[in-house]
């Protein structure tokens, strides 16, 4: 047991040595967009599958309540959250539109959708990006590998330098920790 411990600790040790100023600057980007988009009047929303899914509803609770400071509650909506829509929609539509419907009804333009796909290639996520980028809104994207085809489809992309969805939704756990504390901070200062 402990030489599995071990070895995923160095893995992710490793993992996170290869955050280089590229993926520093993407961040600023992001943590810019997040922050513009929330000046302006704009709301974020959020969405994931699996282990992004529970990402997603972290990012909204950070922002929603607090990360590391009291102040006004930030407008962020995890499209995850609601299970009654997701099985609405994943029954009366199809799994890949639990996303875009969702978008359609709420997204407009000076809102964010951010999505996390470690692939960057699940269709459910491909088709909210689309309605997204109609309507007028920005794409803030999280994923890992290559980025897949959200990498090339938004505004600004995180690709986690991992393979495997545990490496990279780890790297997604620090990233958007530190966008929340950013974004976080310019709420508070604005509040004066």
């Amino acid at each position: 047991m402990e030489t599995v411990i071990r070895k995923r600790i160095a893995e992710h040790a490793a993992a996170l040595t290869r955050l280089d100023d590229a993926q520093v600057a993407t961040l600023a980007r992001a943590a810019r967009l997040l922050d513009a988009t929330l000046a302006g009047g704009g709301r974020i929303y959020v969405c994931g599958n699996g282990g992004s899914a529970a990402d997603a509803q972290h990012i909204a609770g950070e922002l929603v309540g607090r990360y590391l400071r009291d102040r006004r509650a930030l407008p962020c909506t995890a499209l995850n959250a609601d299970t009654a829509i997701l099985t609405c929609l994943g029954n009366d539509y199809d799994f890949d539109r639990v996303y875009a419907r969702q978008a359609e009804a709420f997204v407009t333009a000076g809102d964010v959708l951010w999505v996390l796909s470690t692939s960057g290639n699940s269709p459910n996520i491909l088709a909210a990006v689309e309605v997204a980028r109609d309507r007028g809104a920005s794409v803030l994207g999280f994923t890992g590998g290559d980025g897949g085809k959200v990498g090339t489809l938004a505004d600004v992309c995180f690709v986690a330098p991992a393979t495997g969805s545990f490496a990279i939704q780890q790297l997604h756990q620090v990233a958007y920790h530190v966008l929340c504390e950013l974004v976080e901070a310019a709420a508070v200062e604005r509040e004066g």
